[in-house]
Parts: C-alpha cells; sequence; structure tokens
C-alpha cells in the first residue's frame, strides 16, 4: 500500500548518528509495534541511513535489537524511573561512539546537559523540536543553561524558534534552523478508485482529520462550513477523528441544519486507510490555534490535497506562505468562510499540482534528511 523508496542524498562525508528519546513509552511491548507508530517520522532517520550510519536509541516495554529499513535500533531498559537523571542511559549513548546525537524533544535539559558532561567534545548535538512550548519560570533558566551545549535546533518553522528566543529560552537564533518534523509515506492514487474504497461523494469534497477538541477548533470550521454549504450545497465535508472532546457541540449544530447530511461525521479509521481518504478529496482543512508541525496537512498534501488552514507558524512553512492553499485567520468564523468561497472559482488543478510539488522538494523524508545531513556537516 506504501511506497518506500531509497534516497539519493547528497553526500557531505560518512556520519554515525544517534538519535535519542530520553521518554518511556510503555504501551509498546514489540519493535514492529514501535515502527508502525512512528512511521511519519522514522522515515527521516532510514534516509540519513542512505549515506551515514544510523542508531536510535528508545525505551519501550521491550528490550533487544533490532534493524528496520537501514536503521539500527537499541530497545533499552535503563534509568525508566529515574528519568531526570539517567546515568545509565547517558553512559550507553556515550557508547555508541556518535558523530552526531539528534535529541528528540526540547523538555530534556536535564538529561543533555548531563550527557554532554560525558561525550567525547567532538560530537554534535542538535534537539529538534516536537510541538514544545517554551518553559517559564525557574524552569527557563535549565532550558537556557541547556542551550549552550546544543549545537543546532531544528524547528519545523523559523518564527517558532524565534518564540524561544523572546522567552529567553535560547541566547540567540543563530543556531535556528527550518526543518520539518514529519512527513507522510503516502502518495497520489487515482481518485476514483480512492472513492470507490471510502465512498465519499460530493463536487467539492473537504476533509478534516484531527482531534475535536479546543485547540483544533472544529466547532468553527463546521460552522463556516454549513454557511458556505447554503450556497454550495454538493460541498462536502467529511470528519475523520480519534478524540471526541466536542462531538456533542458538532453534532447539536448539524442536528439544527436542513442540510445536516452535508458534514459526516466518520470518526476513527486505520491510519493506513487514510490514503484512500486524502486521494478522495479536494481539500484539507484545519482550524488549528496551534501545531509542532502538521502531520495531517503533510500527508495530504503528499496525496495532493489542497490545504485551507490557519495562519499560525507551522502552517505557513507547509504551505509555503499560502501558496498552496489558503491562509485563514485562526477562530474567525468569517475568514474561513471567504476562504471557502475562493475555493470554488480555484484552478483546483494547478493549486494541487502546487501542493504535490512543494511537498516533493520541501516537506519529504528524502529532503529532510538531506538538510539534517548538511547542517551536521557545517557544525
Amino acid at each position: 500500500m506504501r511506497r518506500t523508496t531509497k534516497p539519493k542524498l547528497i553526500r557531505t562525508k560518512f556520519m554515525r548518528y544517534v538519535s535519542v528519546s530520553y521518554s518511556y513509552s510503555p504501551d509498546f511491548n514489540s519493535p514492529q509495534s514501535w515502527f508502525k507508530r512512528t512511521a511519519g517520522y522514522a522515515g527521516i532517520l532510514e534516509c540519513l541511513s542512505a549515506a551515514n550510519e544510523v542508531i536510535s536509541v528508545k525505551q519501550i516495554n521491550y528490550e533487544g535489537d533490532a534493524a528496520h529499513n537501514g536503521v539500527q535500533y537499541r530497545f533499552v531498559n535503563l534509568n525508566r524511573e529515574k528519568t531526570h537523571f539517567p546515568f545509565k542511559l547517558n553512559r550507553f549513548i556515550k557508547s555508541l561512539k556518535p558523530d552526531v546525537i539528534i535529541i528528540q524533544g526540547l523538555h530534556n535539559p536535564v538529561q543533555l546537559i548531563l550527557l554532554h558532561l560525558i561525550l567525547n567534545k567532538k560530537t554534535k548535538i542538535i534537539a529538534h523540536h516536537h510541538a514544545e512550548k517554551p518553559w517559564q519560570g525557574y524552569k527557563k533558566n535549565i532550558q537556557r543553561l541547556a542551550d549552550r551545549f546544543i549545537d543546532a535546533y531544528l524547528f519545523a518553522a523559523h518564527d517558532m524558534g524565534m518564540e524561544w528566543v523572546k522567552n529567553g529560552n535560547m541566547a540567540s537564533s543563530q543556531k535556528l534552523h527550518e526543518v520539518m518534523e514529519v512527513s507522510s509515506r503516502f502518495y497520489p492514487i487515482d481518485k476514483t478508485q480512492a472513492k470507490q474504497k471510502t465512498g465519499v461523494i460530493g463536487e467539492q469534497v473537504f476533509l478534516w482529520v484531527g482531534r475535536l477538541n479546543d485547540n483544533k477548533d472544529p466547532l468553527n470550521v463546521v460552522k463556516a462550513f454549513l454557511k458556505y454549504n447554503r450556497s454550495n450545497p454538493e460541498a462536502r465535508l467529511y470528519m475523520i477523528y480519534h478524540t471526541d472532546e466536542l462531538l456533542a457541540e458538532i453534532q447539536y449544530l448539524l442536528n439544527d441544519h436542513k442540510n445536516k447530511g452535508a458534514v459526516q461525521l466518520i470518526g476513527q479509521v486505520p491510519h493506513d486507510d487514510l490514503l484512500y481518504w486524502f486521494n478522495s478529496a479536494d481539500f484539507i482543512l484545519s482550524g488549528s490555534h496551534y501545531e509542532g508541525s502538521g502531520t495531517a496537512i503533510c500527508e495530504a498534501m503528499s496525496c495532493g490535497c489542497i490545504p485551507i488552514v490557519t495562519d499560525i507558524f507551522s502552517f505557513r512553512m507547509i504551505t509555503d506562505n499560502g501558496k498552496c492553499g489558503i491562509l485563514y485567520e485562526p477562530g474567525n468564523e468569517t475568514a474561513l468562510l471567504s476562504a471557502l468561497m475562493l475555493t470554488a472559482k480555484m484552478n483546483v488543478q494547478e493549486k494541487r499540482d502546487k501542493s504535490l510539488e512543494y511537498f516533493q522538494s520541501n516537506l519529504s523524508f528524502e529532503t529532510i534528511a538531506r538538510q539534517i545531513d548538511e547542517i551536521a556537516a557545517s557544525l
């Protein structure tokens, strides 16, 4: 169902990368379950392995080594209970003799400082942002101290990193690099084939994929779409979600609307099936007020969906400042309605081609890995 290709990276020099996550994930009890869960992230390491040695260190409910798509995985049981002082885990990381360490996440400053103290001085540390917000109060000083030992930061959008600088958690913007956090293994397929699988109908098909919580703001999306549907009755919105915090409120809105069938509440679907849903849709909708990157939007664009999303830092980067779709003010129902109105006059094929082209050149696993490799070589 999914394509996996071995990328051709611009070779700089062979390096040993070690990706480190300090969190413990007890719900995963086999390498296979972890590979499936992290497919959207692991592809970056897999592409890095085309020209380098790549090791991933992770603590799940399993111990042992495994190799998967070019990456060597070390599943260890070290310091699970003493997460702030992982002396054994750090010694293990050092024993791997890395040239470059990629720390996954920015909320482990104490662990990072302790690791730096025992590393070879030539080893470089890259910190990869994963939606974390900068700490406040005394904790901010710990992140600022850790900043001294970090050689480069990866943020999905440069402006997101600048918030850390302005807040005082990072000393300057000199180490900031704009690199996407996640990518997609999905790809375009025939739309007719996809619709046969999903049962999707409508002259204009809009898709929502995400939690039904306040940050995602599905109520604003549904309200605006219902108004749009009055003048565009053949348009359809399909909503896929795996949490239902605001489901009752959405159902109330739909029950009070004469054409409530215009919005279909699909619920949860297997992740692999999203290939067909993304390829059934013309547009991907989001109402998010904050995102570390935007996994669903990235996956949708890899299938040719046109993004109609909020004007937030990460979505500006993902959509090339709106050139691939339309940006609108978060929480603004009128602004979203105006954006929806524009879709009726849009050259859909032209925007679809632009989305696919931008994904391949800026958001693909191969591109992200090449960017990381070039950054590491420059340190």
